[in-house]
């Protein structure tokens, strides 16, 4: 396959963002990380996705976006990348004014999209490797660099079976670690990464999120976009929460759990057909989705929780309860009136 071919099988347009062209400009001076202040966006239509917001990502720091569908969050990354232009604010990436210089952003960002990377006609280590060579500059020594930094990471992602597979091949899951290959084997100063382990079985989700933070520990500022509060509350340094184009929250995962302390959730799974039971009045809230009940009740309260719990699976209303410390998610549940998932766009 020629290299023309290539190119045009990974769909290296700005639309796809998947990879940029060869970094011209030196990321050494985007070594500060990413800051973005007052950014709106408000297209013809009057739709306000963003609405004044203020971030900072550094270098060498994960840090998660999470928000339901419709919050704003892929109207950031596209402004971020240099896919949209902003109404008003500014994006700073180290000195690079990424606004008014759009072309930086998409030299010196590395960005896993949320939709399935264009890899079909290639094979498994043919798009890590092209990946590599493309956003590698011309004047190192390229080849040897990139296979063996693909190798790294084939091995490290458990890949080597499928290393010779052309994408048609290849499940859901293995695809989404190949694209996260091919954005991690040269990241640029600021790395984006899309709901990273859809798809991902639970073995080779946990490689990935080893991967995730060597980014990090090189130097790399790394914005996590997800639904997944679970994951994103054992992964990332800090995060922030948005909804409505605005941003509500801000923090490490234990400071914006700290309002949850004196509190357990008591996880109910309703059996199906089964209407939503009255709730006790030691509940201070709760919320369902499809046959999982949430509830919150005081640490005090304990007790009762369990002896409701048990009441519920004798009456056949529910099969199983588990009680335990309040997470991230009951944050996000009370802040958006939304159990996260991690399906759709935001």
């Amino acid at each position: 396959m020629s290299c023309r071919s290539c190119r045009d099988s990974l769909g290296l347009t700005m639309a796809s963002a998947s990879l940029a062209p060869p970094p011209a400009k030196s990321a050494s001076g985007a070594g500060t990380g990413l800051t973005i202040e007052r950014l709106t966006k408000i297209y013809p239509n009057g739709v306000r996705a963003n609405d004044g917001i203020s971030l900072r990502v550094d270098a060498g720091e994960i840090f998660g976006l999470l928000g339901p569908n419709g919050a704003g969050k892929s109207t950031l990354v596209q402004q971020v990348i240099g896919l949209l232009k902003p109404t008003a604010g500014s994006i700073q990436l180290g000195r690079f004014d990424l606004v008014d210089d759009p072309d930086a952003a998409r030299q010196l960002c590395s960005y896993l999209p949320q939709a399935p990377v264009p890899i079909d006609a290639l094979r498994l280590r043919e798009a890590i490797e092209l990946s590599g060579l493309i956003r590698t500059p011309a004047r190192r020594a390229r080849r040897e660099d990139v296979r063996r930094r693909a190798d790294e990471l084939i091995d490290a992602l458990q890949l080597r079976e499928w290393e010779r597979m052309v994408g048609t091949r290849l499940s859901g899951g293995v695809r989404r670690l190949v694209g996260f290959a091919m954005a991690a084997i040269q990241p640029g100063a600021l790395t984006i990464l899309d709901e990273p382990t859809n798809d991902v079985d639970p073995l080779r989700r946990r490689l990935l999120w080893d991967r995730v933070r060597a980014l990090s520990d090189a130097g790399v500022a790394v914005l996590l976009v997800t639904h997944n509060v679970i994951e994103a509350e054992k992964s990332v340094d800090r995060l922030a929460v948005i909804d409505n184009g605005r941003v509500i929250a801000e923090g490490t995962p234990s400071s914006l759990k700290s309002s949850e302390r004196g509190r357990l959730r008591l996880q109910v799974m309703l059996a199906p057909g089964v209407e939503t039971p009255p709730m006790p009045g030691f509940v201070e809230r709760h919320l369902r989705s499809s046959h999982t009940l949430l509830a919150v009740i005081p640490e005090a309260a304990a007790a009762d929780g369990i002896e409701w719990a048990q009441r519920l699976l004798g009456d056949g209303i529910a099969e199983e309860y588990a009680l335990g410390a309040t997470t991230l998610e009951d944050v996000y549940i009370r802040m958006t009136g939304r159990v996260a998932d991690g399906d759709g766009t935001g």
